[in-house]
């Protein structure tokens, strides 16, 4: 009975200090030092990745050509798309049609970094349905000009036309404060995204090109090899995209299972990063480590519902413990959205949360399936009903 014990304790600690952990970090938390003026534009290869659909290409490459900054070029590497449609005149924007289906993000970047016009000292990754805010660059150079290679930027939501686009917004909003901005203030870095990032394109062909990733998850892969050479991940909340949220609930839940199925298959790198951080003496990998460990929050907030219930049996104090926790984590997500400019109809959107999680439960079981999805989450929304007063215009 005592090994039982000590392994039902150890279960519970290993749960619920997720609840607890946002807080703390929360109170580490130092607003990062001013950022230099820019000296000089640096030469930026924008890649746009495509798979089966274009038909949010114009709009991204319109808000890209919108852009407050000249020296760059735009490559687009329309992966098994019919590009027929798709012209521009701008002589900054290239079109790449692989002769052969790639269905791998890494291998849609590499094939524009093989096809780059001229040697781009950084590369900015950016989602075909994603929109981007005339400032993204010279936010970006601020970072990578104090010595940065790695810049995490931050993805607000481009549409809230459904209580899924809500909610999804509201999820993104929790992670970008707490795996984002709280991370790299306290030391640590940020996690990636997988758009509205940028790196040395040193970094990345030196970090991914040696290895063929295929399935959602490249970015689990790219964060944990920069960080494991216990180099920083920046993160700034002013290189804005503005990216799609999920509008239907069969989306949500395809999308989802891709995004679980990663987390299994990658969590692992969470261990060598805290023994990294233990052997080096490195807040910035060990921090890092413990955040790579921790499971998505709907399944730790429904394991933490369950030790709460299962102790009410067992040990009342315990039932107390679990109940602080569960009301920390609700402050500690209370803060993030306060903490952020939160639109009215995502705080509305709250009250359905349970369903969301109900959504996700169903992604879980469907997770071992995930990787047959499509590569890509299919867009239903119409950019062009965008509310374009989001983004600054040119005049601004």
């Amino acid at each position: 009975m005592t090994i039982i014990w000590a392994i039902w304790i150890l279960l519970q600690v290993l749960i619920g200090y997720n609840l607890y952990l946002p807080i703390i970090l929360f109170t580490f938390y130092k607003p990062s030092k001013q950022i230099p003026p820019l000296v000089a534009e640096d030469d930026y290869a924008i890649i746009v990745t495509a798979y089966e659909q274009v038909d949010s290409i114009p709009n991204v490459i319109a808000s890209i050509l919108k852009l407050h900054y000249t020296n760059f070029i735009v490559y687009i590497v329309a992966d098994n798309c019919d590009v027929s449609n798709l012209s521009f005149d701008d002589e900054r924007v290239v079109i790449l049609r692989p002769p052969e289906t790639l269905a791998s993000n890494t291998r849609s970047h590499f094939y524009a970094i093989y096809n780059f016009k001229r040697q781009h000292t950084r590369l900015t990754i950016i989602d075909s349905d994603n929109l981007v805010d005339p400032e993204y660059l010279n936010e970006l150079d601020k970072y990578f000009n104090t010595g940065f290679s790695a810049v995490q930027g931050i993805r607000e939501a481009k549409n809230l036309n459904t209580t899924y686009a809500c909610l999804d917004a509201a999820r993104d909003i929790y992670y970008h404060f707490y795996d984002g901005k709280i991370l790299f203030g306290i030391g640590s870095s940020a996690t990636l995204a997988g758009s509205g990032m940028a790196f040395t394109t040193q970094l990345y062909r030196d970090s991914l090109e040696s290895r063929d990733i295929t399935g959602a998850g490249f970015d689990k892969v790219l964060q944990s090899i920069i960080v494991g050479q216990n180099l920083r991940i920046a993160f700034t909340d002013k290189a804005i995209v503005y990216d799609e949220k999920t509008t239907h609930s069969d989306q949500l839940v395809k999308q989802r299972s891709r995004w679980i199925n990663t987390w299994f298959k990658y969590f692992k790198f969470g261990f060598a990063l805290v023994f990294k951080g233990i052997t080096n003496f490195s807040r910035n990998q060990f921090i890092f480590g413990f955040i790579l460990l921790r499971p998505p929050l709907f399944i730790f907030l429904i394991l933490s519902v369950i030790c709460m219930l299962a102790n009410i049996f067992i040990s009342i104090a315990a039932v107390f413990v679990w109940l602080v926790g569960l009301i920390v984590f609700i402050l500690g997500f209370y803060i993030a959205l306060a903490k952020s400019d939160t639109d009215k109809r995502i705080w509305q959107s709250l009250i359905n949360i349970p369903k969301f999680i109900f959504y996700q439960v169903l992604s879980l079981l469907k997770v071992r399936k995930a990787n047959k999805h499509s590569v890509a989450t299919t867009h239903y929304y119409n950019s062009d009903t965008v509310e374009n007063d989001k983004i600054k215009s040119d005049e601004s």
